[in-house]
């Protein structure tokens, strides 16, 4: 946009599926190019119709109309196109072509002409790169024919105010505009001049102060990308993020213009933010509720209409829009829209039978809700949210708990497989106060579930014998638990065996425990201990475990309950992972050039072993930000691990190394001022023992130390002392140890 820069290039956010691969739509838009206007028109008509918002496309396609003069296809495409997409290079064409045909038309052409300009600025004369159109304006009006003196004076008068106009707009040409105004206002009459220039003054100062704000977020905006789903990609969440902080800026009103024009402003802006996010449904419903909530509702609901029209499937924004209109009292009208939503998805789904029901109780009573309810019992989507849905608000809204029960009693017969509408039929039941058919339930319940489906019910089967039961009920259930679950993963330990866990279960009480967080701790390390009793694990595999356990899913069935810490455990989406496979980045070169990395990673690179390079350059590329390699090793040069009395015999036990007293890379440890001090005078005999040591313990796993060990040994004297003297270095190849060692480089003397 600033400059129009680069606004017709290509470029894409990756492939949204099929039919939005980017790559293959810009090969085909440049075969267009080389083709015949009759052979290229289908390319481009299917192009347009998976990316109907691409300007740089609909401008090549009637470009090649209008090289061939025909102006009827040429009118037609830019009557499809123009008010959807605000782009200024494309509206700039369509100006040179009206130009074009109304060239020798005479005083008819330059009215034509003049009403396409001012159309054109109607609509895009608040882009910041709109400059040089309000200039080429200005000079055609300047440059009309005038017969008497009258038309003389109605032209200044029009150039003025196409002036006074443009300067108040924030473009790439505001300075250069100013200039020329006061130019042209001294050229008539310099005492009206005066007065008029210094009104404007202001004006003007704020129009240049609002451009420099705007340039700030208008460049972080990548005006190549072509308009797909969304990906989740980076690039594609900083640009979502770089548009809706533009159109926060403009929203604010920062010119403090009249608040038409202001609105002008916003709406422009949105309209160019979905040429580029049109699958994205928050900036559909976030510019429907800006016009909502500044009292257009008309307006809102068209770009609801629009909206839907760009994103179908979108169930959500139908949702808004029908809620949208019967806040307005269109019940009629939301009526409809549940309707297509219930009609035209061919897998209805048991939320659009929940919503419809919620919205007819709303809106026509009790008795259109229950006549749609039994309707929709007979859909095969009915599932059993349906039945718990209407069951619940017969009982909280219409007070009908017999209603709510003969509900919940009819759904038992289709549902008894389903954990999720038992638990849900016994809550009910519990708010009756009815616990004798509560237990009742249950026990039906748990006959039929086979193990691996009833652990959520015998869950709370626990829990309500815990909380309303006598004591012998509340063993008796948990026992009954244990022996039902042993054959399962979920109780591992044996049917007879009591734990303190059940105690701890017992009494305690939503997040109030009967132990301190430390002894929970202590629990569930013995619960671990004990399920892998029967397995062979050796000592280094217990600690990771046992630290990494997920304290919810062991012991009883209230552990999940007991364990506050689980739910603060953030997993991986292992739905979103894929296998890496080399050979999508097969043909790559890893340079300074195309990977950024330093010159001096690469010389690294040149020093390693062949099979070692070719790992590192296969390593796969991430989309993100680029760590400052030197910034992450100076840190690691400048960190000191603690050090305790026991670090050598605990790092012996735990990694294999022995009593060496190595550190976790294969160094020798020793303190750094000890280091230091022997530096010069036992340099030659701390190689040899550490690279004896090396030699008897595991391979290190930092390939820097390993490197200066394999120098060192063809090194003397004066060399080992050298090389301990280098740690100055980005990788530090001091004799003390790797940069990842914990500790200090000899650089720090």
């Amino acid at each position: 946009m600033p400059e129009e820069k680069s606004r017709g290039g290509g470029g894409g956010q990756g492939d949204g599926g099929d039919i939005y691969n980017v790559q293959a739509a810009e090969i085909l838009a440049k075969e267009a190019l080389l083709l015949p206007i009759n052979e290229a028109a289908p390319i481009y008509e299917k192009l347009l119709a998976t990316f109907p918002t691409a300007a740089k496309y609909w401008k090549q396609y009637v470009e090649a109309y209008m090289a061939t003069n025909n102006d009827d296809a040429t009118k037609q495409i830019f009557s499809r196109c123009l008010l959807s997409c605000l782009h200024i290079n494309l509206w700039r064409c369509y100006i040179n072509f009206i130009r074009r045909i109304n060239d020798k038309r005479g005083s008819e052409g330059l009215d034509e002409t003049k009403k396409a300009f001012d159309f054109m600025l109607n609509y895009v004369g608040n882009d910041a790169a709109s400059g040089p159109v309000w200039m080429e304006y200005i000079n055609f009006l300047k440059s009309m024919p005038v017969m008497t003196p009258q038309e003389e004076s109605h032209r200044m008068t029009t150039v003025r105010k196409v002036y006074q106009k443009a300067i108040l707009v924030p473009t790439n040409h505001v300075e250069q505009l100013w200039k020329d105004y006061e130019n042209f206002e001294n050229s008539v009459s310099r005492t009206l001049a005066k007065g008029l220039l210094s009104e404007y003054q202001p004006k003007f100062t704020s129009a240049k102060a609002v451009y420099r704000e705007r340039k700030k977020y208008i460049d972080d905006i990548d005006w190549n990308v072509l308009a797909i789903p969304p990906t989740g990609s980076f690039k594609e969440e900083q640009q979502c993020i770089a548009w809706k902080r533009l159109l926060a800026f403009e929203k604010g009103n920062p010119q403090r213009i009249d608040v038409t024009t202001a609105n002008r402003r916003v709406t422009f802006t949105f309209e160019q933010c979905l040429m580029y996010l049109y699958h994205h449904p928050d900036i559909w419903y976030d510019y429907a509720m800006w016009h909502a909530n500044n009292g257009s509702m008309d307006s809102a609901a068209k770009i609801f209409q629009r909206a839907l029209k760009a994103i179908p499937d979108s169930e959500v924004l139908k949702y808004a829009f029908a809620e949208m209109e019967e806040s307005r009292g269109a019940i009629q009208t939301a009526k409809t829209i549940y309707e297509s939503l219930l009609s035209e998805n061919a897998s209805v789904t048991s939320l659009a039978h929940i919503q419809f029901i919620r919205f007819l109780r709303r809106t026509e009573g009790i008795e259109a809700a229950r006549k749609y309810f039994l309707d929709a019992r007979k859909s095969p989507s009915c599932t059993f949210h349906v039945y718990v849905a209407y069951a619940t608000m017969a009982f909280c809204v219409d007070k009908d708990a017999k209603v709510a029960q003969s509900v919940f009693e009819a759904g038992l017969k289709r549902f008894m497989h389903e954990p999720g509408y038992i638990l849900e039929y016994a809550d009910f039941l519990c708010r009756l106060n009815d616990d004798r058919n509560v237990r009742a339930l249950f026990e039906r319940a748990l006959s039929l579930l086979p193990p691996e489906k009833s652990t959520e019910v015998w869950k709370q089967f626990v829990q309500f014998e815990q909380s309303y039961g006598d004591l012998s009920s509340m063993l008796k259930v948990e026992q009954r638990r244990k022996e039902a679950l042993s054959g399962t993963s979920e109780d591992v330990l044996s049917a007879s065996e009591n734990t303190l866990h059940d105690v701890v279960s017992r009494y305690s009480y939503m997040d109030l425990w009967p132990c301190s967080s430390k002894e929970l701790d202590y629990l569930v390390r013995q619960e671990w201990l004990a399920k892998n009793t029967g397995k062979k694990v050796d000592r280094s595999t217990m600690i990771n475990s046992s630290s990494m356990l997920d304290k919810g899913t062991l012991g009883t069935s209230a552990n999940a309950r007991f364990l506050p810490q689980a739910a603060k455990v953030v997993r991986p989406e292992t739905s979103q992972m894929i296998i890496y496979d080399p050979r999508q980045t097969k043909g790559t070169e890893f340079s300074a050039a195309t990977s950024g990395y330093t010159k001096e990673v690469e010389d690294t690179l040149k020093m390693l072993s062949p099979a070692t390079a070719s790992f590192i350059k296969n390593l796969p590329a991430i989309e993100g930000p680029s760590p400052d390699i030197d910034v992450v090793l100076s840190v690691l040069l400048q960190s000191t691990l603690p050090v305790a009395q026991n670090a050598g015999k605990a790092g012996g036990e735990l990694s294999g190394v022995g009593k060496s007293g190595l550190n976790q890379n294969g160094s020798a440890h020793r303190p750094p001022r000890e280091r230091r001090k022997d530096a010069g005078r036992h340099g030659v005999q701390e190689e040899e023992e550490a690279a004896t040591v090396q030699s008897q313990a595991a391979v290190p796993r930092d390939i820097f130390r390993l490197r200066q060990i394999q120098r060192s040994r063809g090194l003397g004297v004066g060399g080992a002392a050298g090389a301990s003297q280098s740690g100055s270095s980005a990788f530090s190849f001091s004799g003390g140890g790797s940069a990842f060692s914990g500790d200090h480089s000899a650089s720090t003397d």
